[in-house]
């Protein structure tokens, strides 16, 4: 009895332990008020099912040790934990999940974010600033900003597990959300509905800044990038027209006004290419447009055929985009 119970014990702490590893990505380190509820429940219904468990296990060990004569052998006993208790235990976490589901309920936010689904990125507007970038949502700390997602083709679902729960993104439907993050930090989201071949690689990034940092984000990102004067920056912004790459994207103050793929406006200065898939440095961002089909297979973007000279001159272009 003694070595079964210890054992159970073990497995229980080594659960335990692998629940609190890192929090790149996780709900067990919330970072909101909404997160910490949901956090909350969860540990709340792995102490009681956990303690279901251990129960079960230990009345089928006494069961196999007493050999034929279990403990209680009335009916009594197994009306009781066979309907009564499991009854009780269903209603008292049924009421609890309610009332997280009722607390979590969208905040009215001090301004609202427009974020679109798209196989296998993520649009984002801030239409009162008339600012439009991709794959990362800059909030400030401590305030509620409300959300709209809906998708522009297959079903999605937005998810950061430290700031909140997941909402689906429906073709056409518009979903109201809100977020808020309590402290600085970059807390990553992803995509948790299969929506394609790289739906694994549909992640994002949410940037929560203190609000004179944001005020100041916000002031850059709604002026155009200035004109390149640099002979080596006019040459890329003649190499980027000149491969066609503003059919498919957009750079405010110049002539792309392409709406197939990311806004590319102020790119220079994002976190990640490819939806969070690598480091936005000049040499990724070179090997993405020269060759995405081998970063992320099944992207609308195509291969490109560029000599050396203006692959390298687009990519320090597009770099210079801050």
């Amino acid at each position: 009895m003694s070595r079964f119970l210890t054992l159970l014990v073990i497995l229980l702490v080594l659960q335990l332990t692998a629940c609190l590893g890192s929090d790149t990505q996780s709900m067990l380190h919330p970072v909101s008020l909404s997160a910490e509820r949901i956090a909350g429940l969860w540990w709340f219904m792995l102490a009681v099912l956990g303690g279901v468990t251990l129960a079960v296990f230990v009345l089928l060990f006494l069961g196999m040790r007493l050999r034929g004569r279990p403990p209680g052998g009335s009916t009594g006993f197994v009306v009781a934990g066979g309907i009564i208790v499991p009854a009780l235990i269903l209603v008292i976490l049924l009421v609890v999940a309610l009332r997280t589901t009722v607390a979590l309920k969208p905040a009215p936010g001090t301004f609202t974010i427009q974020v679109i689904g798209h196989q296998w990125w993520w649009e984002v507007r801030y239409p009162e600033w008339g600012i439009v970038t991709a794959n990362e949502i800059h909030v400030p700390v401590g305030m509620d900003v409300r959300l709209e997602v809906w998708s522009a083709d297959v079903i999605h679902s937005f998810w950061v597990p430290r700031l909140h729960g997941k909402i689906d993104l429906l073709p056409d439907i518009v979903n109201p959300f809100s977020i808020r993050a309590d402290r600085p930090g970059e807390y990553r989201g992803q995509c948790a509905e299969f929506c394609g071949t790289q739906h694994a690689k549909m992640a994002f990034l949410v940037v929560a800044m203190p609000p004179a940092e944001f005020e100041a984000w916000v002031d850059e990102r709604r002026m155009p990038p200035e004109p390149p004067a640099d002979p080596a920056l006019i040459l890329g912004h003649d190499a980027f027209f000149e491969a066609q790459c503003h059919a498919c994207h957009a750079i405010r103050g110049t002539a792309a006004v392409g709406k197939v793929g990311p806004d590319l406006t102020h790119l220079g200065s994002r976190l990640t290419l490819g939806a969070g898939e690598i480091p936005n440095t000049l040499g990724n961002l070179q090997g993405w447009i020269a060759n995405p089909q081998a970063i992320k297979p099944g992207n609308l973007m195509p291969r490109n055929y560029l000599p050396p000279k203006d692959l390298h001159a687009i990519a320090t272009y597009l770099e210079s985009l801050k």
